[in-house]
């Protein structure tokens, strides 16, 4: 199928592309490694009246570490899958950035396109959420910062408003007493997840303090599991077993690839296992 007719825009610069949005509003969409929007539109599931290409603002792609990692919002998923220092600033990133469809795909998807699309069996989210990072958001009146625990608030609805662009994801540098592990499970390779798992722990002593546990396919948005914050040096086995549990009573939505209790079994497994990775106690 083809999209529907469209004005195309293609601004030089940031500030170029915040006026159309601003002037624009409801009727622009922003086009950035098009791995998704085209994709929507092709398909008539996105009609926007307006499509502003950001493709040609160079200013938006880069890496930098200060105090935390920062992406620039159009930095492809290949330059963080290549980039070998991230593998150790941010691991978990790192491990998540390569399950990612296909290398087509993460040549020209761009990591604040993922992000900003929020598709909740997407990769990226979860690890934004995971981690605890922060998104940058600007229009023509500035910028602020959106925790990410306020960023996803549906199915492909973040906090980004109409007239504004997302141009910065910040996410913590991993810690000495930190273990990270990323996990899904998909029908072939290259397809979504249809459960996805991305864990950060916290260790204490021998044992695990605390753990922060995102879930993707499990719902419209990530899905954050609560009561792990405490597990006061539990062992990698319990803190696995506690984390399998409360994945495994999520309800998620049947759908033509999986039933409601596939996913949750899904999912209780694929927590526990990547608690207990992530802890250091294997597989």
């Amino acid at each position: 199928m083809k999209p529907p007719a469209f004005e195309y825009a293609r601004p030089e610069s940031v500030s170029e592309a915040l006026a159309l949005l601003a002037s624009e509003g409801d009727r622009a969409k922003v086009l950035a490694g098009g791995q998704s929007l085209v994709a929507l539109m092709n398909l008539r599931l996105a009609a926007p009246e307006l499509v502003v290409d950001i493709g040609r603002l160079d200013e938006l792609r880069y890496v930098k570490r200060n105090g935390s990692l920062r992406i620039g919002a159009l930095t492809t998923q290949r330059t963080v899958e290549y980039d070998d220092s991230i593998a150790a600033s941010c691991p978990l990133l790192a491990e998540a950035v390569t399950q990612i469809a296909h290398a087509a795909i993460r040549n020209r998807g761009t990591i604040g396109g993922s992000i900003a699309h929020a598709d909740p069996a997407a990769e990226l989210p979860l690890v934004m959420l995971a981690l605890g990072g922060e998104a940058t958001v600007a229009s023509a009146g500035g910028t602020r910062q959106v925790a990410a625990d306020d960023f996803f608030q549906g199915f492909l609805v973040t906090a980004i408003e109409p007239h504004e662009l997302l141009t910065e994801v910040s996410l913590p540098l991993a810690g000495a007493d930190e273990g990270f592990a990323f996990e899904e499970f998909a029908r072939r390779p290259g397809d979504f997840g249809l459960v996805t798992v991305a864990c950060r722990v916290t260790r204490e002593g021998d044992g695990v303090g605390s753990a922060r546990v995102v879930l993707g396919g499990m719902g419209p948005a990530p899905v954050l599991l609560e009561g792990l914050d405490a597990l006061g040096g539990a062992s990698a086995g319990e803190a696995a077993e506690a984390a399998g549990a409360s994945a495994g009573a999520l309800e998620a939505a049947a759908d033509i690839h999986a039933s409601t209790a596939y996913r949750s079994h899904l999912a209780r497994e694929l927590t526990k296992r990547a608690v207990r990775r992530a802890a250091g106690g294997g597989a």
